[in-house]
């Protein structure tokens, strides 16, 4: 999918980061911009990120399929911003997470919507790097359903139907200040901080290897004391914690839970605050439009096997409302990485399968509609 690259080169280009609100809207024009006209477009937008649901105007009512896909990419540095290509390889910020993704979910349905015999959605957001609420939650939230969604996150041509939840939260750990000389008059904050990390991590202790269980990562430790001689008196640690289903202590928890949880472990001596919570994921590996994908991906020489994901995505918004979404992608690596890079040769089997997928005869025979009054995703 040559034609493809320039578009992809030029949305990489994108600064599209939760910091640049305007560049949030341009990578969402562009996509807009490669479908072209004729198409209905609803936008939406939530805490400052615009959001859109491509329908097309022959196939009204509810979408059998919704193809989902975020624009938005985590920070990097101003070379990943510039696409290159070695070989194979396409490198840059999102090329992998997921703007190639993106593109090719936009062709097909700008291919299909108005050939197919049942209508389908074109789901842009530009807020899963943050949690989603903002984009598949906040459209979720005004009515949007479909009855079968494919999100365009990396899976290598695999399909996933279970993924961890996510929850993110501080430990906040009080102190008091003193001359650094006399440490016994004041209270090390960052020391009080370090022994409840010490304290989570000896429950929920790093893999060394692949492994589907709890992980906890410290992604940032902070103080207001910038003076050397001074004891810190306030300290902060941002944490982000990957559940899969089976773990109770966080799966189907409210925050206030899991926060008494993290207490519990932590000790008394640090406040915890729960900032979001995503719910774990899973799609009936036996529902018809899994087996329909699987086959689809198979007639395209590659073997449509399952997977599990250890990162959360915005299929699970759709979880809770009986709505199986799955997560199926192209090939690469080094999301959110320095090397970050896309397998250009997997762009064509990845919009085969979705094309004959969409196309199967066989897909949604009966298809089922969700409870409109199911329960809505937690959002801090």
């Amino acid at each position: 999918m040559e034609e493809l690259l320039a578009p992809l080169e030029a949305l990489i280009g994108i600064h599209s980061t939760a910091d640049r609100p305007g560049e949030l809207h341009r990578a969402l024009g562009l996509v807009l911009d490669l479908l072209g006209p004729g198409f209905e477009i609803r936008r939406f937008e939530s805490g400052g990120k615009p959001s859109a649901l491509v329908t097309h105007p022959d196939r009204p009512g509810r979408p059998r399929v919704i193809l989902n896909a975020h624009l938005d990419v985590v920070p990097g540095t101003p070379d990943q911003f510039r696409a290159h290509r070695d070989g194979d390889r396409l490198y840059g910020r999102g090329a992998h997470d997921m703007k190639a993704a993106a593109l090719v979910l936009a062709t097909v349905f700008r291919e299909l919507a108005g050939r197919l015999p049942y209508p389908i959605a074109l789901q842009l957001v530009t807020d899963e790097e943050m949690g989603g609420f903002d984009g598949t939650g906040h459209q979720l939230e005004a009515g949007v359903r479909g009855d079968f969604v494919i999100i365009g996150e990396q899976s290598g041509l695999r399909v996933v139907t279970e993924s961890k939840g996510l929850v993110r939260a501080r430990l906040i750990a009080p102190g008091q200040a003193a001359h650094a000389a006399y440490p016994w008059l004041g209270s090390n904050a960052l020391l009080t901080l370090m022994s409840a990390i010490e304290k989570l991590l000896g429950r929920y202790p790093l893999p060394t290897a692949e492994a589907w269980a709890t992980t906890v990562n410290v992604a940032r430790i902070e103080t207001t004391n910038e003076a050397v001689n001074q004891v810190p008196a306030d300290a902060t640690a941002w944490l982000d914690i990957r559940c899969p289903p089976e773990d109770t202590d966080f799966a189907a928890r409210s925050p206030a839970q899991i926060e008494a949880h993290l207490r519990q472990v932590t000790g008394s001596t640090v406040e915890v605050l729960v900032e979001a919570v995503g719910t774990p994921h899973r799609a009936d590996p036996d529902s018809a439009g899994v087996r329909a994908l699987r086959e689809a991906i198979q007639t395209v020489g590659h073997p449509g096997s399952l997977l599990r994901k250890h990162g959360a995505a915005d299929s699970r918004f759709y979880f809770p409302l009986g709505i199986d979404a799955v997560i199926f992608g192209p090939t690469g690596d080094g999301q959110h990485g320095p090397s970050e890079y896309l397998e250009i040769s997997s762009l064509r089997p990845y919009h085969d399968a979705l094309s004959a997928f969409l196309q199967s005869t066989s897909l949604f025979d009966t298809p089922g509609a969700p409870s409109p009054t199911a329960p809505r995703p937690p959002r801090p």
